[in-house]
């Protein structure tokens, strides 16, 4: 279990992931209080970013309300939470919790990449594909791709990597309608929140979803969306093929601990208060930049 100052007592905490606390309400309904703590390559570092949990709580939050004319998500608007949990706790979790339907998560993450970077440079380079997907010779790290592509990954437990799959793969775990359903919404979404940051000079390389079934097969999204802990998001105006491009999400601390002699196995190394400074700051900047 890992600490968190942001523990609800008054619930039954029903799990803990690598950012988000989920807590049961009732049968139909959970709690979930987004922590400070950041992942990365899959395991928790031991040092906290302030204010983070906020900052992804309420760019999620603004991104629900923005694209659920594309599909429905969990979040459960209106509710009374102080007739479950107390005031103190309510003060402690403010501005970091969503209360959400209690849905059935699809037991992979939909993945879309505009651009070629990251896990899936990587499988380029090695085989010129992505998730069995062949892709043309010649891509230079960061090329926009002639159309993004749907590459979807395992979802790892704490301390395990996530791994691509093949839409074939998705297919054979939740069934091909269910499978394509997922994948159209997934570009959709990419599409619109795309045009939305380039308007604001921001490129949104990448991104990945969850979505949820409820007992009656309706699907939803869930989890978060469109935040820096689970997009690529690049500044248009330094933007260079061929060049690795400037982080406005957490890759910043992937690129600082790509420097360290690390096995990327748990426990991870402690971060310098420089880069714990500096990825808040970035954290708020993308908000700022695309919230307002």
């Amino acid at each position: 279990m890992v600490d968190n100052p942001f523990a609800v007592k008054s619930l039954p905490l029903i799990n803990q992931g690598k950012v988000r606390d989920i807590y049961r309400i009732d049968k139909d309904t959970l709690l979930i209080v987004a922590s400070d703590r950041l992942s990365a390559f899959d395991v928790i570092l031991p040092d906290p970013i302030p204010d983070k949990g906020k900052i992804l709580t309420s760019i999620s939050n603004f991104w629900f309300k923005k694209t659920n004319q594309i599909i429905q998500n969990h979040l459960i608007e209106d509710f009374d939470l102080s007739r479950y949990i107390t005031e103190d706790e309510i003060k402690i979790i403010d501005d970091r919790y969503v209360v959400v339907k209690r849905l059935n998560p699809l037991p992979f993450e939909s993945v879309i990449r505009g651009y070629i970077i990251g896990s899936g440079w990587k499988d380029y380079l090695s085989s010129h594909s992505i998730s069995g997907i062949k892709l043309p010779t010649g891509l230079k790290l960061a090329e926009k791709f002639a159309q993004p592509i749907f590459t979807p990954a395992t979802k790892a437990k704490v301390g395990e990597h996530d791994e691509n799959i093949s839409s074939e793969n998705v297919a054979a775990l939740v069934g091909k309608e269910l499978s394509t359903k997922v994948e159209d919404i997934s570009h959709k979404l990419y599409e619109f929140a795309f045009n939305f940051a380039l308007d604001k000079g921001i490129i949104l390389a990448d991104t990945k979803f969850e979505f949820g079934l409820d007992d009656s097969g309706e699907l939803f999204l869930i989890d978060e969306i469109f935040t820096p802990d689970s997009s690529r998001y690049w500044p248009l105006e330094t933007y260079e093929i061929g060049k690795s491009p400037e982080s406005m999400d957490k890759q910043f601390v992937r690129d600082y601990l790509e420097t360290l002699d690390w096995d990327k196995k748990s426990p991870g190394p402690k971060l310098p208060s420089e880069i714990i400074n500096k990825s808040s700051n970035k954290y708020q900047q993308i908000k700022n930049i695309l919230c307002n």
